[in-house]
């Protein structure tokens, strides 16, 4: 990628916040997080469906999602993301399945299978069993965690899709779960993921301490509650059809909304894996980034893809008339600001060992870099 000119970013971003301050007539937000990237640039770089078989994480990943050699730091080893995403996200995809079988009350389990399992690269799994692993703990740790986090995830994506919210007939290349079993179904089927999420991490969790398990639920329940994804909800919604919406008020929306669930997984990982506070700490900074970084990708490519390359419906962030970074600073400072947020998330990594901070490297470039 070319290099970022951060001196004319910096200017961009002052006249963005000028101009939000004098001219915005949105309210006043809640507490932010304490971490600020935008605040942080400086100038150094009802069919009964079956399920017998698990869609395969290799389905998803596209050859554009593969992390260029280029990108990749020539002092590390050489590592193949690709491989690596396949072979955790179906270790995670049969673990859900494992923990949500079908049974009765069928309806229910079938709307919740439907969407659980109905593909996706698993980020955020993947993200808390590589945070596990750097600080030393064992998969078997933390995977209850990791599909916690993936039925959360996905408990957002049917309730976001529904005709109250985003009122959406499309998500990863299939129809939305309140198109195939109602909108009653599917309202059910995401408070029902949403329940058993805490419940499969206090009762399947093995050789983690109590104490580290509470603290894990806390961190988690605190980032999808009223400080977190519902907060970012809630301001997102509240801001549709505001004018002058500033970087500051959208860094809010997005920090909460998308960046604190990402930033739960990797926490997560680090606490149940037995890391020490200032490397839970270091990888909760790290995720925030990548988990901000995440949403800008997203814009951008929300408004240079179709939906048949994203596999889900392209543009109704412009349709809706949201406010998004691409319609804030353009493309290319949308662009430059992903690489400032990669390049800060990578420097949060420094001090790991290099070999397992591997997969969280790939991963920040994969975000950066995807294509869908």
């Amino acid at each position: 990628m070319a290099s970022v000119n951060l001196g004319s970013l910096v200017q961009s971003y002052s006249i963005f916040n000028q101009a939000s301050r004098n001219n915005s007539k949105s309210f006043p937000l809640p507490r932010s997080f304490p971490f600020n990237p935008l605040k942080n640039i400086s100038s150094s770089t009802p069919k009964r469906r079956s399920f017998t078989s698990l869609p395969s994480i290799s389905s998803v990943l596209t050859k554009e999602d593969a992390v260029m050699e280029e990108d990749q730091d020539p002092q590390l080893p050489s590592f193949d993301f690709n491989s690596f995403m396949i072979h955790k996200g179906n270790a995670v995809n049969q673990a859900l399945d494992s923990a949500v079988p079908l049974r009765d009350p069928v309806k229910i389990h079938e709307a919740m299978r439907y969407s659980l399992l109905a593909g996706g690269k698993r980020v955020r799994p993947v993200l808390c069993l590589a945070a596990c692993d750097l600080v030393g703990g064992k998969e078997s740790m933390v995977m209850p965690a990791a599909c916690a986090l993936e039925m959360i995830h996905t408990m957002s994506l049917v309730h976001d899709d529904l005709p109250c919210m985003d009122n959406d007939d499309l998500r990863r290349g299939k129809p939305t779960n309140h198109k195939v079993y109602g909108e009653d179904i599917a309202v059910l089927a995401g408070d029902a993921l949403l329940a058993f999420s805490f419940e499969h991490i206090a009762v399947s969790t093995v050789g983690v301490t109590p104490d580290r398990i509470v603290r894990a639920i806390g961190e988690l329940a605190k980032s999808i509650g009223a400080e977190g994804l519902a907060a970012g909800q809630v301001v997102d919604i509240s801001s549709e059809g505001l004018t002058n919406v500033g970087l500051d008020h959208l860094e809010f929306i997005h920090v909460h909304k998308t960046a604190a669930l990402l930033e739960a997984a990797a926490v997560l990982g680090a606490i149940l894996g037995g890391g020490r506070d200032e490397d839970v700490e270091k990888l909760r900074k790290f995720a925030r980034n990548i988990g901000l970084l995440f949403q800008v990708v997203d814009d951008i490519l929300d408004v240079t893809k179709s939906s048949k390359e994203l596999g889900k419906t392209a543009g109704k962030d412009l349709v809706a008339d949201k406010v998004t970074y691409p319609k804030l600073m353009g493309i290319n400072k949308s662009k430059e600001f992903a690489e400032k947020l990669k390049s800060d998330a990578l420097e949060l990594l420094q001090g790991f060992d290099p070999e397992k901070s591997t997969p969280l490297i790939a991963l920040a470039n994969y975000i950066a870099y995807r294509q869908n």
